[in-house]
């Protein structure tokens, strides 16, 4: 007997039970990016590794122990199943040169992929929201995306649940100061530091500062400080974006431990986090990358952008007990000869007014269909016989309980002329929107 297949731990199904809401949560920020100009763009899931080393940094845990990176054989290259996008999106807007004229407002969506240990929000892969402006300088653009997160909290009811919290990295030649400072600081405290850091020491001391292990926070929570080791256009920088923010009425946090965990930021980092998913708290993070075009073989060219977790957000629109307000879905039975073809063009002539309609399928008597139809959640049953085909109309049966009768007394079940059904059904909606 053949062994039974599983998915590959650490990357999971999607079942039509949580379709709904991923459908939900992804159309709920399509509108809200476009609300703010951003275009989507779709870049390929594998990449060649150079560019992630190149753009995320050699001595992130992304690149030195979590891609996924094989051989093809064909043209014996390397490559890379992408951990993150917006290496992608940069290696596509300079091979397609499309920020030559004026700057770029993009997002996307799709799966990344790293080799970690799966945990509740945390998956091989994964899935993200990521918004990127290319081309953009100021801090307006930092602001904006904070302010476009904020909205997309609130659209989705989310925005009682997360918090803000931001940080400055400074520039280059600051983090090139500040970087000796630490070294010299942490070396005065080898014995407590964990292997991770030890290693991260010589390499990439900023990354000590995210450690979330409990022995060193003591530690590192006396560490030098980058945001009073950053330059007059920095600071300058920094203090803009936060006066926008106050203006726009948003709260934050300023976290002088934030650092985000890929190379290529500068200036703004944030992160909106939340207490409601353990050790998994952030649920979208992001900041500036002056210098990842020139990085990966461009022309100078600042940019901003943020990624969203996706599975962490549904477990958050899971514990909210977010509702989907959609069309009410209506199921067809049908039964006999004649009402077989006529049910056809019901169905047919309802889509075509905007209705959600789903025809029985595989036969079964009108019980057996009414259960299906209970099942599937419909709002209405159209019951069609060979009686109602002759007659030009079909009978409607109420199928959830607070829709048997409104204010006005309405039947559980009655029959409608087709000609009507199309206006009949708006009206009945209507009186019970909500319901």
């Amino acid at each position: 007997m053949n062994k039974k297949l599983q998915a590959v731990r650490g990357m999971n199904d999607i079942l039509p039970a949580d379709g709904r809401l991923w459908l939900y949560l992804e159309d709920t920020a399509r509108r809200v990016f476009e609300q703010y100009g951003y275009q989507f763009v779709r870049m390929p899931v594998v990449e060649n590794t150079a560019l992630f080393v190149r753009g995320i940094g050699e001595t992130t845990d992304v690149v030195e122990k979590e891609m996924y990176t094989f051989e093809d054989s064909l043209s014996q290259e390397s490559l890379t199943l992408r951990p993150e996008a917006t290496a992608g999106i940069v290696r596509a807007a300079i091979e397609h040169n499309f920020t030559y004229e004026r700057g770029q407002r993009v997002w996307t969506v799709g799966p990344m992929f790293r080799h970690e240990r799966p945990q509740k929000g945390r998956y091989r892969q994964f899935y993200q929201l990521d918004v990127e402006a290319l081309g953009f300088s100021g801090p307006d653009v930092d602001a904006e995306q904070i302010i476009l997160l904020a909205r997309l909290w609130k659209a989705l009811g989310l925005d009682g649940m997360v918090t803000l919290k931001i940080n400055t990295i400074g520039d280059a030649a600051d983090r090139r100061a500040y970087r000796e400072r630490l070294i010299a600081y942490f070396s005065q405290h080898m014995d407590v530091l964990d292997d991770d850091s030890q290693r991260r020491l010589h390499r990439n001391p900023l990354r000590i500062l995210d450690s979330k292990n409990p022995t060193m926070q003591s530690v590192i929570g006396r560490a030098p400080r980058m945001i009073d080791h950053i330059g007059a256009d920095a600071r300058a920088h920094f203090d803009t974006l936060q006066k926008l923010l106050k203006e726009a009425g948003l709260h934050f946090d300023i976290d002088t431990r934030l650092v985000r965990g890929l190379d290529y930021y500068n200036r703004t980092v944030f992160e909106w986090v939340t207490d409601k998913l353990g050790a998994q708290g952030t649920v979208a993070g992001g900041g500036r990358y002056d210098g990842l075009f020139e990085q990966l073989g461009g022309k100078p060219t600042p940019a901003c952008g943020f990624a969203a977790g996706i599975e962490r957000l549904i477990l958050l629109l899971q514990d909210s007990g977010a509702r989907i307000t959609e069309m009410p879905l209506i199921y067809l039975a049908f039964l006999g000869e004649n009402a077989a073809g006529f049910s056809w063009r019901i169905a047919e002539m309802l889509r075509d007014q905007g209705f959600f309609v789903e025809m029985n399928a595989g036969g079964g008597n009108f019980k057996v269909q009414m259960k299906k139809a209970d099942a599937k959640g419909a709002r209405i049953a159209l019951i069609v016989g060979d009686d109602e085909a002759q007659n030009q109309e079909v009978t409607v049966k109420w199928l959830r309980e607070n829709d048997k009768t409104n204010e006005a007394g309405r039947a559980e079940q009655e029959r409608v002329a087709v000609t009507a059904l199309p206006k009949w059904l708006n009206e009945q909606f209507e009186n019970t929107r909500g319901a």
